[in-house]
């Protein structure tokens, strides 16, 4: 067994998505190579209306999956093929934009306000950059949960882990996305493949990702500058992105410790990027967004 050392730790930042939506970015548009194939994940927990309501109107995808997993609130999405839903509470929409759509989500609070969850993009390799889109859709009562002997949890959404396979299948990079409760004081160990990049997003309590010989001292990047953190305790939006090693072991704080776990296949593809679309080259990049322009986005 070999213990992935923490790489990079570091704090969802700030900032404001679709007609006014304030959420937190763990990460995005800088280093894909680093979360590769992954591209973006943010945090759109809130419980103010206000800074969500007005949601994320029409816009396009081309070139990439959105994977929206919901813990409060719910989601109604509508798109150009005249698909539309409403994702509740526990469920999950792998959406694969593929050759491309045109969409929008809007959110709506609970009977407290509250609007929880996460959205992450995922790249789409060369050859299906120009597939045809598709939805999974998965209900929370379809993701299988297993509990160990400890109390840890695991919501397994895709891949596979301690015997049980999530509900999203035929995903090219073999991602692995786990909803993972360790409870308080439980040290666990979590499996991850070894060619995959991995990385851990906490969002409730605290804990330590430790290596082999114990907590490491991680880094902590802040805008301008890099400093050693000697107390390794990572907590609510905190990103964790590991080096290389088959195995992720969290010693879980006093309140215990929630996280979403994340690993996929690398694709190790040229990533041209600009706003909602991603392709592997400028030129293609260009002539999407004149499509756009010219009205044959959709094919």
């Amino acid at each position: 067994m070999s213990i992935r050392p923490v790489k990079r730790h570091s704090k969802a930042m700030p900032t404001r998505e679709g007609a006014g939506v304030d959420l937190f970015r763990a990460f995005g548009f800088e280093e894909p190579s680093a979360f590769d194939p992954f591209l973006l994940l943010d945090d759109f927990r809130n419980d103010r209306p206000e800074e969500y309501a007005a949601g994320f109107p029409w816009h396009p995808h081309r070139g990439i999956e959105t994977i929206t997993y919901v813990l409060a609130g719910s989601v109604e999405h509508g798109d150009s093929l005249g698909n539309q839903g409403i994702i509740q509470p526990g469920d999950l929409q792998w959406m694969t934009a593929g050759r491309g759509i045109i969409h929008q989500e809007m959110p709506q609070g609970d009977a407290q306000g509250r609007m929880h969850g996460f959205q992450l993009w995922a790249n789409l390799p060369a050859a299906l950059k120009m597939t045809a889109p598709r939805y999974q859709e998965v209900s929370s009562a379809d993701i299988p949960e297993v509990i160990e002997d400890d109390g840890t949890k695991a919501r397994i959404i895709c891949g596979e882990m301690w015997g049980a396979k999530g509900p999203v299948e035929g995903i090219a990079a073999d991602p692995v996305y786990v909803d993972v409760s360790v409870p308080p004081g439980k040290r666990r160990s979590l499996p991850v493949e070894t060619d995959s990049h991995a990385f851990a997003y906490v969002f409730a309590g605290s804990g330590t990702f430790l290596n082999a010989s114990g907590p490491r001292r991680p880094v902590t990047e802040a805008v301008g500058e890099v400093a050693e953190t000697a107390e390794p305790m990572v907590d609510n939006r905190s990103l964790i992105l590991f080096d290389r090693g088959d195995t992720v072991t969290v010693q879980a704080g006093d309140q215990g410790i929630r996280f979403l776990l994340v690993s996929g296949r690398p694709l190790r593809e040229p990533v041209a990027w600009h706003g909602p679309v991603v392709m592997n080259t400028r030129q293609e990049l260009v002539q999407a967004f004149e499509e756009l322009q010219r009205g044959t986005f959709l094919k």
